[in-house]
């Protein structure tokens, strides 16, 4: 699914309010319906679909939540948030005294400290989502620390297709895949709203190291993702792996998890109780 520009008229499928040519609305490419930005707004996602519904219910009995723990879907970047704001507010105080009031309603947080507000949500969403997709076929680990370092992962989802070490970003604009290296030479890299967004891709390649690392005594498949929420995707553009990364969506991915694979269920169990034991909640 993704924001486009319809062409013709059509029917949100949700609440059924017209829609007219050249209005942005999300589109499904799998039941060719349209979805109204408000709706989309208002419950965050279309419902599951009928494949990933049926893993989520019938096929997997995972352990409750005071077996493995999920850990909390932005934990780490909320708090760095109030961190950076209450920091900010404590500045006024001091400089401005009694007028301190009338500066912070003047002056907003910058927007280096409001990209980790935006993180967090965006790491919510995806939980959020991939839970209601996939719930009971899949073991999601949120918020990770690595050990000896002072970074985390965001999420790490064990299912039967493997395991899947994703890196969640917000971002607003176009998301597109461009050729940097001209006529002569391939180097596709991401480009949102035009700047280069390429270096992200790296970023992952310690996180998954330190999976695989963890999990060098397992014979499982560990899967890079970049997931961005609230970018917009051109009509024709489908995810696509850069460097052995997958750089998706919300509802790819979740269609990527759910994909049968190697793994056994029993496994899946362990796998999972592993990357808790090695993975603490930051």
């Amino acid at each position: 699914m993704g924001v486009i520009r319809l062409r013709f008229p059509a029917s949100c499928s949700k609440c059924g309010v017209s829609i007219p040519p050249r209005t942005r609305a999300h589109w499904d490419t799998e039941t060719r319906s349209a979805i109204c930005l408000g709706c989309m707004d208002r419950c965050g996602s279309p419902g599951p679909s009928k494949k990933a519904a049926e893993i989520g219910s019938t096929q997997l009995f995972l352990p409750s939540d005071n077996t493995v723990s999920r850990g909390v879907a932005g934990g780490s970047a909320q708090r760095e948030f109030e961190r950076r704001h209450q920091k900010r507010l404590s500045i006024i105080d001091a400089r401005f005294g009694r007028w301190s009031g009338i500066v912070k309603s003047l002056f907003d947080d910058p927007q280096s400290t409001k990209a980790w507000a935006d993180g967090a949500s965006g790491e919510r969403i995806l939980a959020e989502y991939l839970s209601s997709r996939l719930e009971g076929s899949v073991v999601i680990l949120n918020d990770r620390k690595v050990p000896g370092t002072r970074g985390n992962i965001d999420h790490i989802a064990v299912a039967s297709s493997g395991v899947w070490v994703i890196d969640t970003k917000r971002y607003r604009g176009d998301l597109k895949k461009v050729n940097r290296g001209g006529p002569f030479r391939t180097d596709y890299g991401i480009f949102i709203n035009g700047r280069d967004r390429t270096k992200l891709i790296a970023d992952l390649d310690w996180q998954s190291g330190a999976v695989r690392k963890a999990l060098s005594d397992f014979s499982v498949p560990v899967h890079s993702v970049l997931c961005f929420i609230g970018v917009e995707w051109g009509l024709f553009l489908k995810p696509f792996q850069l460097d052995g990364v997958w750089v998706t969506y919300r509802k790819s991915l979740a269609e990527m998890i759910s994909e049968e694979g190697p793994i056994k269920k029993e496994e899946i169990t362990r796998v999972a109780a592993r990357l808790q034991s090695r993975f603490a909640e930051k």
